[in-house]
């Protein structure tokens, strides 16, 4: 299998140095860094990374916005890296489509394992981040979601792929616990999230949780 490839966006230097050292110590290529966000832009244009590694407090040009150009244009996923007094910024990079969330003190494993399910199309969520961002959103924290129906008709398989969504279930896993084939689930979700209007698994389950409340 070929090794993801990682642009690394983040202000400060030393935290750079040492992504670098953990990824390419477990074979992660790290393609470039960028310490602002027009930076990871420009890069992820130019290097087209599997995985944008993302600060999202940078000067300038911040990583919600960065993060909402990437995924338009379709530069590479977004793996976002933050703090708990970040969660306006967390629900602002949900909504820009990035496809999961780790917290700066993650272990090396982790932060690898996080890397590789990304690239392989799938999320990637801390539970603590996960847990703070839909209570909020739930509570009306998060700015509301647009206009429209309040739940959209999903057949009964898209529902049971939702509900392990919402659980936090990979790809894999959904395909194991449901007894189908990895491209059914990968259309499954697919389907689901159009339906729901969502740009990925955690702004889906953002909207439901904000539904249901």
């Amino acid at each position: 299998m070929t090794a993801p490839t990682v642009l690394l966006a983040d202000d400060h230097g030393a935290i750079r140095a040492g992504l670098r050292i953990m990824l390419e110590a477990q074979g992660i290529t790290v393609v470039g860094e960028a310490a602002d966000g027009d930076v990871a832009v420009r890069n992820a244009a130019a290097l087209r990374p599997d995985v944008v590694l993302m600060d999202l407090r940078m000067p300038g040009r911040d990583g919600v916005s960065a993060t909402r150009e990437i995924v338009d244009r379709g530069l590479g996923d977004v793996l976002v890296l933050t703090s708990f007094d970040e969660d306006e910024l967390v629900f602002g990079a949900i909504r820009a489509g990035a496809v999961g969330f780790l917290l700066k003190t993650v272990d090396a494993p982790t932060l690898v394992q996080a890397v590789r399910s990304v690239a392989a199309g799938e999320g990637a969520l801390d539970p603590r981040v996960t847990r703070r961002a839909l209570a909020a959103a739930a509570q009306g924290t998060a700015a509301p979601a647009p206009a429209g129906p309040e739940q959209p008709e999903l057949t009964a398989r898209e529902q049971e792929v939702l509900d392990g969504i919402l659980q936090g279930w990979s790809n894999a896993q959904l395909a194991a616990r449901l007894r189908i084939s990895l491209p059914t689930v990968k259309t499954h979700v697919s389907n689901v999230l159009t339906k729901l209007g969502a740009r990925s698994r955690s702004h889906a389950a953002a909207l439901v949780r904000s539904r249901e409340e």
